[in-house]
């Protein structure tokens, strides 16, 4: 058997190893799922490069103190999760090496002062999710969950430990619901979204309700307290079905804020973290009474309403009309439309002329998608040569990639003028390889 020593982690949670040369030197890496850093390890090779080989984790020679037994009984097979065999805390030490090694090897920088990470409760945490549904003719079964790792099935779970319990003990009783409605073959998937008191389910469907379809949907929601959504195309066609008494919002308490959502909407999957999250930032931010600040990728304005509790004024920017229409309602709603300005706008083609255009800010706020924002960076960098007064002297950038904030890190840093001052992880998604961040750029 071969045997290797697990030297790390890489971002798919994978233990990395190295072969030895003939000379002893370190040669081909080896990726081994489910290896930890300190083992030593058995693998099969399923995939080889001429540089590296992928390879599934054999036994275990010598098990690292960190290796925990995953709680979940479906762990290994279901992709929902990653990490479960890591103990929580060195999962959150990871991911802060994961972004400190990106910082350094993709923005070559570094920050001056790393922040304690966010973490908060690792089990029940996932408030969204959106759990595919498969009817298995062969096995005579309709399966709702979360694909397989590596897989377009859909795994045989009955229960769930990052969903709430309520969720996880609804799996079954959604398997025999959907196996009893005529549009069995028509219900892809079900998106779910909770709020402070309202648990919203929406039903993906292909085709229209049938004959006794609507008393089974309701007499599942009034046993399951779930308020049903239908949606028949795209995410905005997605519509209240039954009940609709009341309303899907979630809680910013710290700034009184209750910010309304569509179950489609993009929401933090973390409440409890979003809330961290977000008084985190803030302070960072350090809004003082007389400034103007810009919430780039705004969505429905998760940011942008604490700040505007704080703030001269505030601006929010997003791409999609919708989101801004409802980010303005929900600022009107919680009483700061008068400190509150939205825009709809491509991010991603975002030039420093648009920024002269709005005028000077004290502060930014950039909370992009995976992406990044490098089309915002490069705008300051081309505004520091244009109008370098325009430039906030704080940003604080909020990211769910970290190489995409490595990225755009080396290019505010570099060429933009700023310095890194902190950076930090968020354990957003406990259990898993993604790694959520902060960082803040002072101007030089």
């Amino acid at each position: 058997m071969k045997t290797i020593n697990i030297r790390s982690l890489d971002m798919d949670a994978r233990g990395v190893g190295h072969l030895d040369n003939e000379d002893g030197s370190p040669g081909k890496v080896v990726f081994v799922e489910g290896a930890l850093p300190g083992e030593v390890v058995g693998f099969n090779t399923y995939r080889k490069k001429p540089s590296w080989e992928a390879a599934t984790l054999g036994p275990i020679v010598k098990e690292s103190s960190q290796r925990v037994k995953p709680k979940c009984p479906h762990y290994g097979v279901c992709g929902g999760c990653s990490m479960q065999h890591l103990e929580p805390n060195a999962q959150v030490a990871m991911k802060q090496r994961v972004l400190e090694d990106n910082l350094a090897h993709i923005g070559k920088v570094k920050p001056e002062m790393v922040m304690r990470p966010i973490y908060g409760p690792t089990w029940g945490y996932r408030y969204r999710a959106r759990l595919s549904v498969r009817n298995v003719h062969k096995k005579g079964i309709v399966l709702v969950g979360f694909h397989e790792k590596k897989s377009r099935y859909v795994a045989n779970m009955e229960t769930c430990e990052i969903l709430p319990p309520h969720i996880s003990a609804m799996l079954m009783p959604l398997r025999d619901l959907i196996s009893s409605l005529t549009i069995i073959e028509a219900l892809p998937q079900i998106e779910l979204a909770i709020g402070e008191n309202v648990t919203a389910m929406v039903l993906r469907i292909m085709q229209p309700l049938g004959e006794g379809d609507a008393e089974k949907l309701k007499a599942f929601a009034d046993r399951y307290q779930v308020q049903w959504w239908l949606q028949t195309a795209g995410p905005d066609s997605a519509q209240v079905y039954s009940p609709a008494a009341s309303d899907l919002h979630y809680l910013l308490p710290e700034f009184g804020i209750k910010m309304p959502f569509k179950p489609t909407d993009f929401t933090q999957v973390n409440h409890h973290i979003n809330r961290v999250l977000v008084a985190r930032a803030l302070r960072l931010l350090d809004v003082q009474t007389h400034d103007r600040v810009l919430d780039l990728f705004c969505g429905l304005g998760n940011f942008t309403l604490p700040i505007a509790t704080l703030a001269r004024e505030v601006v929010g920017i997003e791409g999609s009309s919708a989101l801004t229409a409802r980010a303005l309602e929900n600022a009107e709603a919680n009483g700061v439309a008068n400190k509150v300005a939205f825009s709809t706008r491509n991010l991603f083609e975002a030039k420093a002329e648009d920024f002269i255009a709005l005028g000077k800010f004290d502060r930014f706020l950039i909370d992009p998608p995976r992406d990044g924002a490098m089309a915002v960076c490069q705008a300051l960098i081309d505004l520091r040569l244009q109008a370098p007064s325009l430039l906030p002297k704080r940003i604080v950038y909020v990211s769910c990639s970290p190489s995409t904030l490595a990225r755009d890190a080396g290019m505010l840093v570099t060429q933009a003028g700023y310095r890194l001052s902190k950076a930090g992880v968020v354990n957003m998604f406990p259990h898993t390889s993604h790694v959520e961040s902060m960082a803040v750029f002072d101007l030089e």
